[in-house]
């Protein structure tokens, strides 16, 4: 349940459209459902604007099943991330009106219209071509929290023209995610260009001496451009949230 659904049930009550039992009963389950194998967090949307994210990975595919079916009859929209193609093929046969990104591994199921609650642009920036899954990850997550989002794909420092190229869609930006492996040095650069929020997010890409991931985290923590915002390594997800608290206040 959200604002605008508690909100008619309680003018509905006052109208007296519905008994104080019917308000009762639609209430009950408000704040959780115990399945058994989860509890749906419920309430989380009216606490924090957004509903609860099914982590994919880790989970079974009939866990995955009676979670999705429970989310599917009270209506509400669904995101599922870190799921790979193989489950990903059956939920979709099972609920075909789903979309699953192959690149970003996520399945989404919008059950409900997605209110644009954003005050301004998520800019989504990608170093390069192999950092696009955590990139697509972030981006939209960002659109199933109600925001208006960007990508710019391919413009790491290795060729950083590319990314001076488009200026204007740096200015335009309220909030901006930066994604990158290897050393991690794009962040930085965009941090020097903007005075908007930026969050950075280190990714997995690069050789033995980038270690998974842990070169590219130390060089973002330790960027000169003050102001610059970490997540963990190949956390789209958790940078997409964080751009949507910020987009929400801006």
């Amino acid at each position: 349940m959200n604002d605008k659904e508690l909100t008619d049930l309680l003018q509905s009550l006052v109208d007296g459209q519905i008994s104080v039992t019917d308000g009762v009963s639609q209430l009950k389950n408000l704040p959780f459902e115990d399945l058994g194998i989860a509890q749906i967090d419920y309430h989380r949307e009216l606490r924090q604007g957004v509903p609860e994210v099914i982590l994919g990975e880790g989970k079974s595919l009939d866990q995955l099943k009676v979670i999705l079916s429970a989310m599917v009859r009270r209506k509400r929209n669904i995101l599922v991330t870190r799921l790979d193609q193989e489950k990903a093929t059956t939920i979709c046969n099972q609920f075909p009106d789903g979309e699953y990104d192959n690149d970003a591994r996520t399945f989404c199921l919008v059950q409900q219209k997605i209110e644009v609650t954003g005050h301004g642009k998520v800019l989504v920036i990608c170093a390069g071509t192999s950092d696009l899954p955590v990139a697509k990850e972030a981006a939209i997550t960002a659109r199933m929290l109600g925001n208006e989002v960007e990508e710019l794909v391919d413009v790491g420092v290795a060729g950083i023209h590319r990314l001076l190229a488009r200026q204007e869609l740096l200015q335009e930006a309220a909030v901006v995610i930066v994604v990158a492996g290897m050393e991690g040095a794009l962040p930085s650069v965009v941090g020097g260009l903007v005075a908007k929020p930026v969050i950075a997010v280190p990714t997995s890409v690069g050789y033995g001496a980038a270690f998974s991931g842990v070169a590219a985290l130390l060089g973002m923590l330790n960027s000169c451009a003050s102001g610059v915002t970490v997540v963990n390594i190949d956390n789209g997800f958790g940078a997409a949230f964080a751009a949507n608290r910020i987009n929400r206040k801006v």
